[in-house]
């Protein structure tokens, strides 16, 4: 175990910018010209992570720690004699080092600075929206059932177009008893549904409709009607709301900056040699939601009475 810490160290200080050069005056260790100080030695000291920190506590661990630094500069010493530092390879992945880092300033200056979030603004958004900020213990479901996916890819359609759910429901839903009243189903709260359905229904949004989920009885599209439940008091989400709060103001700022930046640079894009770039392959899919059957093999009216 001690043996894979100090290799898991020595990785982490090889990983860092070596000093390089030659400090006058007293010396902590001396490299053949290199030299580190000891405010070298505390400088790389204070830029451990914690875990690291305690692992290098008291006198021996100090002992060690110099170890590490005399593993690193022996092997970068050793990198640059044999010239690898002259490499291509090197001097790109320098190059993409700077890039990085003067991009991450340039953004440092320009979005962080103009994304500064208040406590008020982050009330302002909880006062406003509140309904996102709800524990939500029940829903008033409505659903329609489809034979098979070419049925539930047309219902989605028809919805993603603008059409009333309970006038497709009404003429598209193989679940009759649903279908004569719109696809309207009742209230259910948590621990009422299927936990496959409960886990999705519970996260729409109120007016949301799911994505198509094959059942035992065919495969279900959910809409949310209503949602009720008690709404988290604003201390406790204050830190979450002003996160979001920050990210929405950054990406707005980062999407004017780049219009900006539009206007000042000329850019122009070969559409013929783009389409000569072989595509990337996707990721394997997983299982999508119309393919996974329900454990439970029950459709979601028939698991317990609803609250009408």
């Amino acid at each position: 175990m001690r043996k894979m810490l100090l290799l898991f160290a020595a990785i982490i200080f090889i990983a860092s910018c070596s000093k390089g050069g030659v400090t006058q005056g007293s010396y902590v260790v001396k490299i053949d010209g290199t030299t580190l100080s000891q405010a070298d030695v505390q400088e790389e000291m204070n830029s451990l992570p914690d875990m690291a920190k305690q692992f290098f506590a008291g006198p021996e661990g100090t002992s060690r720690f110099v170890d590490e630094l005399v593993k690193k500069e022996m092997l970068y010493l050793e990198a640059k004699k044999r010239g690898l530092d002259k490499t291509k390879e090197f001097e790109k992945r320098v190059e993409e080092y700077k890039k990085v880092n003067l991009i991450n300033q340039l953004l440092e200056k320009e979005i962080e600075a103009n994304s500064k979030v208040t406590e008020k603004d982050a009330e302002d958004y909880y006062n406003s929206h509140k309904n996102d900020f709800m524990m939500r213990n029940e829903v008033r479901l409505g659903q329609i059932v489809v034979k098979n996916e070419d049925d539930a890819r047309k219902v989605m359609e028809r919805l993603t177009k603008g059409e009333d759910f309970a006038k497709v429901a009404t003429a598209a839903s193989i679940d009759k008893k649903s279908a004569k009243s719109g696809g309207f189903m009742g209230s259910f709260q948590r621990g009422q549904l299927a936990p496959e359905i409960e886990d999705t229904i519970f996260k729409l949004k109120d007016g949301g409709i799911s994505s198509p989920m094959k059942l035992k009885d065919g495969i279900h599209i959910f809409r949310v009607v209503d949602i009720k439940g008690p709404v988290v008091k604003f201390d406790q989400v204050k830190s979450m709301v002003m996160q979001r709060l920050t990210a929405e103001k950054q990406k707005g700022s980062f999407d004017k900056f780049i219009e900006s930046l539009k206007k000042s640079y000329k850019v122009d894009i070969n559409k013929a040699e783009l389409t000569k770039i072989p595509a990337l392959k996707p990721a394997p899919v997983q299982q999508s939601p119309m393919q996974v059957p329900s454990p439970h093999g029950t459709s979601p009216h028939s698991v317990q009475t609803p609250n009408k």
